[in-house]
């Protein structure tokens, strides 16, 4: 059976996940919740276009998004929430104002992304500075915590941590230090498969501790508990499921999970199953965070015409069927929901 591409790196933390998991048991006189979260690298200049059709991607997720979020409500009432991870140097007011009145509402959040390729730890410090400034400061956004404002993250081109081998769309063997510096409460980053940034360590919440010396600190670390303090300066990082795929017996071999909604990507009830079995556990709390490239129109498309909430629907299906509860997250409500390290209490 051939295997996706750089499978041999994270198969064996695969298979220890799925031991772990299995090995993993509810309390039966407990609910048992499904924090669902959508994480969405959002780049409305995806492909260079022009000023008109960047405004129009956000536009349509401004007037149509808050319709489905209405419409999409968990067990405890709420509307569904979405997640924009808003690159820096992407950066126009206009279009992140938009964002800002989804949040504002209460159907989204917007948190922190960004490209770089090597231009240094100063460069990359001014830059985040200046948009975690100017996302607060001028938009509203962004979050505090103990008297500073924090940020979820994802690295663009998986390149966290200087983790692509040819050192290429990063170049900051210290990057974790540097998030932690900033006020990064959480990376969003994994899973990156079949990409070779992919970390050894799949479907887990874990601590990374930055070796400044060194790519990939995050390539695996010890895993989050509720009763536990966290390592020293170390990097929260929240993953999204990664597995093989079983499918219907005219088809052998499997194929990749990584929790993607595209185009080519429709939500299922098979991929919703292979969800929630995947995804982290902490207690009764299963932490499930899907992704997608939701800007361009090849996915706004389908996205916003029925895949969301076809995979919520199928999602609730299958909690539905198992007895559990559903509850919609953002990014930072996610982290609250773990309630480990500065989130307990």
């Amino acid at each position: 059976m051939k295997l996706p591409r750089n499978a041999q790196a994270w198969l064996p933390g695969w298979y220890q996940a799925r031991r772990r998991h299995r090995a993993h048991r509810f309390d039966p006189a407990k609910p048992v919740t499904v924090h669902l979260m959508f994480a969405d690298h959002f780049e409305p200049y995806w492909g260079k276009p022009t000023d008109v059709v960047a405004r129009a991607r956000v536009a349509a997720w401004a007037k149509r998004w808050p319709e489905i979020a209405e419409r999409q409500r968990d067990d405890e009432g709420r509307p569904a929430r979405w997640t924009f991870f808003y690159p820096q140097e992407e950066y126009r007011p206009e279009l992140l104002e938009s964002l800002a009145g989804l949040a504002r509402r209460g159907v989204a959040d917007v948190e922190v992304h960004i490209h770089h390729d090597g231009e240094g730890e100063a460069d990359f410090m001014h830059r985040m500075r200046t948009f975690i400034s100017t996302l607060s400061r001028d938009h509203g956004l962004l979050h505090q915590q103990d008297g500073r404002t924090v940020f979820g993250f994802i690295h663009g081109n998986w390149a966290l941590d200087n983790s692509r081998p040819d050192g290429r769309w990063c170049g900051l063997n210290n990057e974790l230090t540097l998030l932690g510096q900033l006020g990064c409460y959480a990376d969003f980053t994994m899973p990156a498969a079949p990409d070779a940034c992919q970390t050894r360590l799949v479907n887990a919440i874990y601590w990374a501790v930055d070796d400044p010396a060194r790519p990939k600190s995050h390539d695996t670390g010890p895993l989050v508990t509720r009763d536990g303090a966290p390592p020293a300066d170390a990097l929260l990082c929240v993953q999204g499921p990664l597995t093989l795929r079983r499918h219907p017996r005219w088809r052998v071999i499997p194929s990749l999970e990584v929790g993607e909604l595209a185009a080519y990507a429709p939500p299922s009830p098979a991929r919703a199953k292979c969800w929630i079995d995947t995804a982290p556990r902490l207690g009764n709390d299963l932490f499930l965070k899907l992704y997608t490239h939701g800007a361009p129109e090849k996915n706004a498309g389908p996205l916003l015409g029925g895949f969301s909430e076809s995979a919520i629907n199928q999602v609730r299906t299958e909690c539905r069927r198992r007895g559990y509860q559903l509850r919609f997250a953002t990014a930072w409500e996610l982290c609250h929901a773990i309630g480990a390290g500065p989130f307990a209490g």
